[in-house]
């Protein structure tokens, strides 16, 4: 006898209309558009020229550059910090609700507030920052006028906003762990660096795949940010492949714009979608 369904698949319909028009059809018609020079009313098909001009024009390509760089950075150096910060948060101090919340505040506000906020806090002369480092005796440093230092400036900031949700979900997974783990642990004569690299560590392994898929991803899509400290400048040195496309969509040089976004969707998927399968393989390994 056949055994029956419980739900027919016909259940699946309108999940899968919503996909297609919300998904499918955009994509496969940014591919398309991607291939010409259009405005809203015409169309005139180039075949791959647009993708040509932003892979060999040095103001269009530097994207690319930019946005590996500021992804790799700033997910490297928030999957480091906020793990330590949440095993601090997570120990015995009495002050550590009022820590996390300290922690978490940066996300509270909104990126564009943050972005002028330390654009002001960045000037050359007036900033507070140069203003700090002078009683020191340091000179001012041109943190966003300098092209060679502009770029890691944002990035330092972004490290700074970003940390709050990374290591809630880090205090989220260390707190998960069985105490059990600890107390053999300590019953072997663990000390407390043995303990958070043979028990925390590996056994934070899912909040730790978490926070560097998010934060990678996160820094591949990179915009507002770098919109509201520099406006990608000096020059192109702040650009990435978000604010390329924002400004030749700007410009009117749609089906160009177009091409920069298919490049970013196909940079992401190649690299986001094997360094999730990866991290997943290692976490069910372990």
């Amino acid at each position: 006898m056949k055994k029956k369904k419980m739900y027919s698949t016909w259940f699946l319909l309108p999940a899968m209309i919503v996909f297609l028009i919300i998904f499918i059809i955009p994509t496969v018609t940014s591919f398309f558009f991607s291939m010409t020079v259009w405005d809203f009313k015409t169309y005139r098909f180039i075949g791959f020229d647009n993708f040509k001009m932003f892979l060999t024009e040095r103001s269009l390509n530097i994207g690319i550059k930019n946005t590996l760089i500021y992804a790799f950075l700033t997910c490297g150096i928030k999957v480091l910090l906020a793990f330590f910060i949440a095993v601090f948060l997570t120990g015995s101090i009495r002050t550590k609700n009022i820590q996390r919340s300290i922690i978490f505040f940066p996300n509270l506000v909104s990126t564009m507030a943050i972005g002028i906020t330390f654009t002001a806090m960045m000037h050359p002369s007036k900033g507070l920052i140069n203003k700090a480092l002078g009683l020191f005796g340091a000179a001012n440093i041109n943190w966003l006028g300098n092209p060679d230092l502009a770029l890691y400036s944002i990035i330092g900031v972004d490290v700074w906003k970003g940390l709050s949700i990374a290591t809630v979900i880090y205090v989220a997974g260390i707190q998960s762990i069985d105490k059990t783990y600890y107390e053999a642990a300590e019953i072997d004569g663990a000390n407390a660096r043995q303990k958070l690299f043979s028990i925390t560590a590996p056994l934070a392994r899912p909040a730790m795949n978490s926070v560097i898929i998010l934060s990678f991803i996160g820094g591949l899509r990179s915009f507002d940010l770098i919109w509201a400290m520099t406006g990608g400048g000096p020059g192109f040195a702040t650009d990435v492949m978000s604010s390329i496309v924002y400004k030749q969509y700007a410009a009117g040089f749609y089906g160009l714009s177009t091409a920069g976004n298919v490049i970013m969707f196909i940079m992401i998927a190649l690299l986001a979608f094997p360094l999730q399968k990866f991290l997943l393989s290692r976490e069910v390994d372990s």
